[in-house]
Protein backbone atom coordinates (compact mmCIF):
# COMPACT_ATOMS: atom_id res chain seq x y z
CA UNK A 1 0.00 0.00 0.00
CA UNK A 2 2.84 2.24 0.94
CA UNK A 3 4.54 1.76 -2.38
CA UNK A 4 1.37 2.14 -4.12
CA UNK A 5 1.52 5.67 -2.47
CA UNK A 6 4.74 5.82 -3.67
CA UNK A 7 4.24 5.39 -7.14
CA UNK A 8 1.51 7.48 -6.91
CA UNK A 9 3.46 10.56 -5.97
CA UNK A 10 6.08 10.20 -7.99
CA UNK A 11 3.69 9.58 -11.33
CA UNK A 12 2.42 13.03 -10.19
CA UNK A 13 5.75 14.98 -9.66
CA UNK A 14 6.47 13.82 -13.26
CA UNK A 15 2.96 15.39 -14.56
CA UNK A 16 3.68 18.46 -12.68
CA UNK A 17 7.23 18.47 -14.08
CA UNK A 18 5.90 17.92 -17.60
CA UNK A 19 3.36 20.74 -16.88
CA UNK A 20 6.03 23.12 -16.20
CA UNK A 21 8.48 22.39 -18.53
CA UNK A 22 5.64 22.47 -21.70
CA UNK A 23 4.13 25.79 -20.13
CA UNK A 24 7.71 27.60 -19.48
CA UNK A 25 8.45 26.21 -23.22
CA UNK A 26 5.46 27.88 -24.66
CA UNK A 27 6.25 31.24 -22.44
CA UNK A 28 9.47 31.32 -24.30
CA UNK A 29 8.28 30.76 -27.78
CA UNK A 30 5.89 33.34 -27.20
CA UNK A 31 8.60 35.68 -26.99
CA UNK A 32 9.91 34.73 -30.50
CA UNK A 33 8.31 37.69 -31.25
CA UNK A 34 11.19 40.28 -30.18
CA UNK A 35 13.36 37.81 -32.14
CA UNK A 36 12.30 38.45 -36.02
CA UNK A 37 12.63 40.91 -36.45
CA UNK A 38 15.55 41.52 -34.07
CA UNK A 39 14.30 43.57 -31.40
CA UNK A 40 17.53 44.94 -29.76
CA UNK A 41 15.29 46.91 -27.23
CA UNK A 42 13.83 43.43 -26.10
CA UNK A 43 15.91 41.75 -22.84
CA UNK A 44 17.99 39.58 -24.37
CA UNK A 45 19.09 40.89 -27.67
CA UNK A 46 19.60 44.35 -25.89
CA UNK A 47 22.83 45.74 -26.66
CA UNK A 48 23.68 42.70 -29.58
CA UNK A 49 23.38 45.02 -32.08
CA UNK A 50 26.92 45.59 -32.53
CA UNK A 51 27.87 41.92 -33.34
CA UNK A 52 24.30 40.29 -34.20
CA UNK A 53 24.91 40.02 -37.61
CA UNK A 54 28.37 39.39 -37.40
CA UNK A 55 27.35 35.63 -37.54
CA UNK A 56 26.21 35.74 -34.04
CA UNK A 57 22.61 35.60 -35.65
CA UNK A 58 23.27 32.35 -37.28
CA UNK A 59 24.04 30.43 -33.60
CA UNK A 60 21.00 32.31 -32.40
CA UNK A 61 18.26 31.83 -34.51
CA UNK A 62 19.48 28.18 -35.01
CA UNK A 63 19.67 27.65 -31.06
CA UNK A 64 16.00 29.37 -30.54
CA UNK A 65 14.46 26.86 -32.80
CA UNK A 66 16.26 23.60 -32.17
CA UNK A 67 15.87 24.22 -28.20
CA UNK A 68 12.21 23.62 -27.73
CA UNK A 69 12.02 20.87 -30.00
CA UNK A 70 14.32 19.28 -28.54
CA UNK A 71 13.02 19.84 -25.00
CA UNK A 72 9.51 18.01 -26.27
CA UNK A 73 10.81 15.60 -28.28
CA UNK A 74 12.72 14.65 -25.22
CA UNK A 75 9.63 14.18 -22.75
CA UNK A 76 8.24 11.76 -25.84
CA UNK A 77 11.52 9.46 -25.89
CA UNK A 78 11.83 9.44 -22.11
CA UNK A 79 8.37 7.74 -21.75
CA UNK A 80 8.41 3.89 -21.35
CA UNK A 81 4.83 3.77 -22.54
CA UNK A 82 5.92 5.48 -25.65
CA UNK A 83 9.16 3.50 -26.22
CA UNK A 84 7.61 0.20 -25.67
CA UNK A 85 4.66 0.66 -28.05
CA UNK A 86 6.44 2.56 -30.82
CA UNK A 87 9.79 1.41 -30.81
CA UNK A 88 10.62 2.62 -34.16
CA UNK A 89 9.37 5.98 -33.45
CA UNK A 90 11.45 6.03 -30.67
CA UNK A 91 14.84 5.21 -32.54
CA UNK A 92 13.56 7.12 -35.64
CA UNK A 93 13.21 10.64 -32.71
CA UNK A 94 16.42 9.49 -31.03
CA UNK A 95 18.37 9.51 -33.89
CA UNK A 96 17.13 13.41 -34.65
CA UNK A 97 17.51 13.94 -31.30
CA UNK A 98 21.12 13.60 -31.10
CA UNK A 99 21.76 15.22 -34.65
CA UNK A 100 20.03 18.05 -32.92
CA UNK A 101 22.03 18.37 -29.91
CA UNK A 102 25.50 17.46 -31.55
CA UNK A 103 25.05 19.52 -34.44
CA UNK A 104 23.32 22.63 -33.47
CA UNK A 105 22.21 22.41 -29.52
CA UNK A 106 26.24 22.40 -28.81
CA UNK A 107 27.65 24.46 -31.37
CA UNK A 108 25.52 27.03 -31.46
CA UNK A 109 25.45 26.92 -27.42
CA UNK A 110 29.56 27.25 -27.48
CA UNK A 111 28.84 30.25 -29.58
CA UNK A 112 27.00 32.31 -27.82
CA UNK A 113 28.81 31.64 -24.57
CA UNK A 114 31.52 33.52 -26.25
CA UNK A 115 28.88 36.30 -26.14
CA UNK A 116 27.31 35.66 -22.37
CA UNK A 117 25.71 38.74 -21.62
CA UNK A 118 27.80 39.06 -18.07
CA UNK A 119 31.33 38.19 -19.21
CA UNK A 120 33.75 35.10 -18.90
CA UNK A 121 31.85 33.51 -15.36
CA UNK A 122 28.79 32.71 -16.95
CA UNK A 123 30.52 32.12 -20.56
CA UNK A 124 32.12 29.76 -18.91
CA UNK A 125 29.05 28.30 -17.24
CA UNK A 126 27.47 28.21 -20.62
CA UNK A 127 30.09 26.30 -22.36
CA UNK A 128 30.66 24.12 -19.89
CA UNK A 129 27.01 23.53 -20.40
CA UNK A 130 27.09 22.88 -24.01
CA UNK A 131 30.07 20.47 -23.93
CA UNK A 132 28.33 18.25 -20.89
CA UNK A 133 25.24 18.11 -22.91
CA UNK A 134 26.98 16.80 -26.31
CA UNK A 135 28.90 14.24 -24.44
CA UNK A 136 25.65 13.31 -22.63
CA UNK A 137 24.07 12.65 -25.82
CA UNK A 138 27.09 10.97 -27.43
CA UNK A 139 27.29 8.85 -24.75
CA UNK A 140 24.10 7.83 -25.16
CA UNK A 141 24.03 7.05 -28.48
CA UNK A 142 26.75 4.71 -28.54
CA UNK A 143 25.63 2.94 -25.42
CA UNK A 144 22.44 2.70 -27.54
CA UNK A 145 24.41 0.97 -30.84
CA UNK A 146 26.22 -1.01 -28.25
CA UNK A 147 22.67 -2.63 -27.02
CA UNK A 148 23.54 -1.10 -23.54
CA UNK A 149 20.01 -0.07 -22.83
CA UNK A 150 20.48 0.81 -18.94
CA UNK A 151 22.89 3.23 -19.39
CA UNK A 152 22.07 4.26 -22.45
CA UNK A 153 18.74 5.50 -20.24
CA UNK A 154 20.67 6.87 -17.46
CA UNK A 155 23.03 9.21 -20.86
CA UNK A 156 19.98 10.24 -22.12
CA UNK A 157 18.26 11.36 -18.93
CA UNK A 158 20.94 13.16 -18.15
CA UNK A 159 21.15 14.82 -21.61
CA UNK A 160 17.46 15.54 -20.81
CA UNK A 161 17.87 16.88 -17.37
CA UNK A 162 21.17 19.75 -18.83
CA UNK A 163 18.93 20.57 -21.57
CA UNK A 164 16.38 21.61 -19.13
CA UNK A 165 18.44 23.88 -17.54
CA UNK A 166 16.95 26.57 -19.70
CA UNK A 167 13.59 26.03 -18.23
CA UNK A 168 15.64 26.39 -14.85
CA UNK A 169 17.26 29.67 -15.63
CA UNK A 170 14.53 31.07 -16.40
CA UNK A 171 12.59 30.08 -13.35
CA UNK A 172 15.51 31.23 -11.32
CA UNK A 173 15.02 34.59 -13.25
CA UNK A 174 11.48 34.91 -12.42
CA UNK A 175 12.53 34.20 -8.93
CA UNK A 176 14.47 36.86 -7.88
CA UNK A 177 12.35 39.35 -10.02
CA UNK A 178 9.94 38.31 -7.95
CA UNK A 179 11.63 38.41 -5.04
CA UNK A 180 13.19 42.01 -5.99
CA UNK A 181 16.36 41.27 -6.01
CA UNK A 182 18.85 42.70 -8.41
CA UNK A 183 22.58 41.83 -8.48
CA UNK A 184 25.39 41.59 -10.98
CA UNK A 185 26.18 37.76 -9.59
CA UNK A 186 22.63 36.37 -10.36
CA UNK A 187 23.20 35.39 -13.65
CA UNK A 188 26.35 34.28 -13.65
CA UNK A 189 25.36 32.15 -10.98
CA UNK A 190 22.49 30.52 -12.70
CA UNK A 191 24.92 30.28 -15.61
CA UNK A 192 26.31 27.12 -13.52
CA UNK A 193 23.27 26.12 -11.15
CA UNK A 194 21.19 25.97 -13.46
CA UNK A 195 22.36 22.61 -14.27
CA UNK A 196 24.98 21.86 -12.04
CA UNK A 197 22.43 21.57 -9.14
CA UNK A 198 20.04 19.28 -10.87
CA UNK A 199 22.57 17.18 -12.86
CA UNK A 200 24.05 16.32 -8.95
CA UNK A 201 20.45 15.68 -7.56
CA UNK A 202 20.13 13.40 -10.29
CA UNK A 203 22.94 11.55 -9.64
CA UNK A 204 22.25 11.55 -5.81
CA UNK A 205 18.86 9.72 -6.24
CA UNK A 206 20.63 7.28 -8.90
CA UNK A 207 23.24 6.57 -6.03
CA UNK A 208 20.81 6.21 -3.15
CA UNK A 209 18.60 3.89 -5.13
CA UNK A 210 20.91 1.52 -6.27
CA UNK A 211 24.18 1.93 -4.28
CA UNK A 212 25.50 -2.30 -4.71
CA UNK A 213 24.98 -1.84 -8.46
CA UNK A 214 26.82 1.55 -9.06
CA UNK A 215 30.16 -0.47 -9.55
CA UNK A 216 28.72 -2.48 -12.54
CA UNK A 217 26.77 0.34 -13.66
CA UNK A 218 29.92 2.33 -14.67
CA UNK A 219 31.68 -0.49 -16.31
CA UNK A 220 28.80 -0.70 -18.66
CA UNK A 221 28.48 2.86 -19.12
Amino acid sequence: MQSLGLKRSQTILALVVCVLILKVTLVVTMNYRDYVPPDFESDFLQGRDAYFWNGYHWAFYSHIVAGPWTLIVGLILLSDRFRMRYRNWHLYLGKVQTVCVLLVIMPSGLWMAVYAATGAVAGAGFASLAVATGFCVYRGWKSAVAKQFNSHRRWMLRCYILLCSAVLLRLTAGFFIVMDIDSEWIYPMSAWTSWLVPLAVLELISFRRSPSQQPAAQESA
